[in-house]
């Protein structure tokens, strides 16, 4: 699940990554924006997901994963779009403008 936070005052949006899992797992979230380096998301026992919170430009489009355990990968069921990649598999698309 995605949320977004517009800042009237700055040229970026908070974006709070979210992946409903049980606890246990070691989850990233990994974003093209950073150079797909993986974020480390903390377990959030209230909402029961883990989540990570990443400020990207406003008016973009940016492509990410969540990278489970080091191994495996998992796209966002509610991503704004999907777009294929050089793997054979798809991307989820966050979409930064209002």
């Amino acid at each position: 699940m995605l949320q977004k936070r517009f800042f009237k005052t700055k040229d970026e949006v908070e974006v709070t990554f979210s992946l409903e899992r049980e606890n246990g797992a070691e989850v990233a979230v990994v974003c093209e924006e950073n150079g797909w380096v993986p974020v480390p998301m903390s377990y959030s026992k209230k909402n029961q997901a883990y989540q990570a919170r990443i400020r990207l430009p406003k008016g973009g489009e940016y492509q990410f994963r969540y990278l489970i355990d080091g191994q495996a990968w998992e796209n966002d069921p509610a991503a704004d779009a999907y777009r294929q990649n050089e793997y054979g598999g798809q991307n989820g698309v966050v979409i930064t403008r209002e």
